[in-house]
């Protein structure tokens, strides 16, 4: 008896449909992690018109505290979520290649990222009237995946090594509000001159620092170029550990 393997192609579309269909029924949870990013965008509006701040000190972080929100919140808790309930065990046994199940997803938080990328550049229009060259936004667009890509490589590492998906819920949220305080207070030297220049070095350091001078690419330097080296680097080390500790199964 002959069986029928379905193409590669074929099968990305059914679990791209199915990622996505999941994505629109928790989206309660999405646009959560757009409101916080807008909540920057408008709470930091007086910094948007200081010359020592602008328009592009804004907007990076709010795009970086949403790719953490991505990252961390979003899909590390859905792939514990669901390989506690078995969903990647039964794909497993399914006449589908590995690689597509874990591409799906991450092609799914792709969209969330550009997604929240545009929605924080139209937030921080309307509430701030903050403008960026087009260059400016084209450039952002590509960064910030590779920013995202950061924070999904250590949503990997963190559900690779924790079994418990409660156990991971709550890891994630303590890693998050580290992020929030060491990252956001951190560049205002909150705890100190040192600290504040370790903080630049740090995944959300790098991240926002390639954010804030892809949005005036006139301000790429060296030392931005140096940043986005060490931003692949970290996400090159997350990724490697994720993949190497990740289990399909919590059994």
């Amino acid at each position: 008896m002959e069986i029928n393997i379905p193409k590669t192609s074929e099968v990305m579309k059914a679990l791209l449909k199915a990622d996505y269909t999941t994505l629109w029924r928790n989206r309660r949870a999405t646009i959560m992690v757009l409101i916080v990013p807008m909540i920057i965008v408008f709470s930091w509006k007086s910094m948007a018109s200081m010359p020592m701040f602008g328009g592009a000190f804004v907007l990076s972080n709010a795009i970086t505290l949403g790719l953490v929100a991505i990252g961390l919140m979003g899909y590390t808790n859905s792939i514990a979520r669901d390989r506690e309930k078995g969903v990647f065990q039964r794909l497993r046994v399914s006449p589908l290649p590995l690689w597509t199940i874990m591409a799906s997803r991450l092609l799914v938080q792709l969209t969330l990222i550009l997604v929240l990328t545009i929605v924080v550049f139209i937030s921080g229009y309307q509430f701030d009237h903050i403008t960026m060259p087009a260059s400016g936004y084209a450039i952002t667009f590509l960064v910030s995946i590779v920013g995202g890509a950061v924070y999904l490589a250590l949503g990997q590492a963190i559900v690779g090594r924790i079994q418990n998906p409660e156990t991971v819920n709550s890891s994630v949220r303590l890693i998050y509000f580290a992020f929030i305080m060491v990252g956001m207070f951190g560049q205002f030297d909150a705890f100190g001159p040192e600290f504040k220049k370790a903080v630049v070095w740090t995944p959300y350091g790098t991240v926002r620092e390639i954010l804030a001078n892809g949005l005036e690419p006139a301000k790429w330097t060296n030392h931005t170029s140096m940043a986005l080296l060490v931003t692949i680097g970290y996400t090159i080390i997350f990724a490697t550990l994720g993949i190497k500790w990740f289990k399909w199964s919590t059994r």
